[in-house]
């Protein structure tokens, strides 16, 4: 009867070790499963830190360098349509000032001085414009863009249609980039993309400011574009980023180009 007791006690304590090991063995199973996943997660969001500081970095590096583009094209344009003209009028004016010319000579070099001027006047107002249009400050965007189009149509290199429904919203500095996002889409059909006709529809909704624009132009091939962007498209990708928006494009070579973007607006 002892030896009973005793196999059954054995056995409830084979049965109570093999239990307690069974346990141990899971909960260790579950921290290890805990500490890896744990581990995986926080490698995870590392790569996730890292690819935001790449993105950042990227954007700032795009930003200062379409900043320096823009300085180029501006002291460019100082120099040549500016600074180049004005020593025109200084050596003109100085012959004038010595006063060996006959009169007709004369006449004709005060012409040529006004007729230089009025150029200089032209390439002052158009360099202000390029830096801040007075319209979009005075008068707001639809205003700004639709004189833009005007601007391209009357130079008869392409034809526009466009809509704008908007009811100035966004903030000056905001409406700022949403018009030079659509100056250099116009540029860049204009000059790479050789289109004849661009249509553009800006629109809104309670929360974002939406742009869809097309052209008829070359078109790009969109797995090389994204390799290698251009200092324009770049420029594009920063403005819409710091307007917490969104950019997709779509295009084929021979085909044109099609761009949607979308900007958030400010909550009440």
């Amino acid at each position: 009867m002892e030896e009973v007791v005793l196999s059954e006690e054995s056995t409830l304590m084979f049965v109570l070790i093999a239990g307690i090991t069974i346990l141990l063995l899971m909960a260790s199973a579950l921290l290890m499963f805990f500490y890896f996943s744990n581990k995986k997660i926080i490698k995870k969001e590392l790569e996730k830190k890292d690819l935001k500081i790449s993105y950042q970095k990227d954007l700032l590096h795009s930003t200062i360098e379409t900043q320096e583009e823009e300085r180029k094209r501006i002291a460019q344009d100082l120099h040549d349509a500016i600074s180049a003209k004005l020593n025109v009028v200084s050596l003109s004016t100085n012959v004038l000032i010595d006063g060996k010319l006959e009169k007709e000579e004369q006449q004709q070099t005060l012409q040529h001085i006004l007729s230089v001027t009025t150029k200089i006047l032209d390439s002052s107002r158009r360099l202000a414009h390029n830096l801040l249009p007075p319209i979009l400050e005075n008068f707001g965007l639809e205003a700004a863009i639709g004189e833009l189009c005007d601007e391209f149509v009357s130079s008869k290199k392409i034809k526009i249609e466009y809509t704008i429904l908007y009811k100035n919203l966004l903030s000056k500095s905001n409406e700022l980039h949403i018009f030079r996002i659509i100056q250099e889409l116009l540029n860049n059909s204009v000059r790479h993309g050789k289109a004849n006709n661009v249509i553009l529809h800006i629109k809104e909704d309670d929360e974002q400011l939406y742009i869809e624009y097309s052209d008829d132009g070359k078109g790009f091939d969109i797995k090389s574009i994204k390799k290698n962007k251009g200092i324009g498209l770049r420029n594009i990708e920063s403005r819409v980023d710091i307007l917490n928006g969104m950019l997709s494009f779509k295009s084929e070579i021979g085909n044109g180009a099609i761009f949607t973007i979308s900007a958030k607006k400010p909550q009440p």
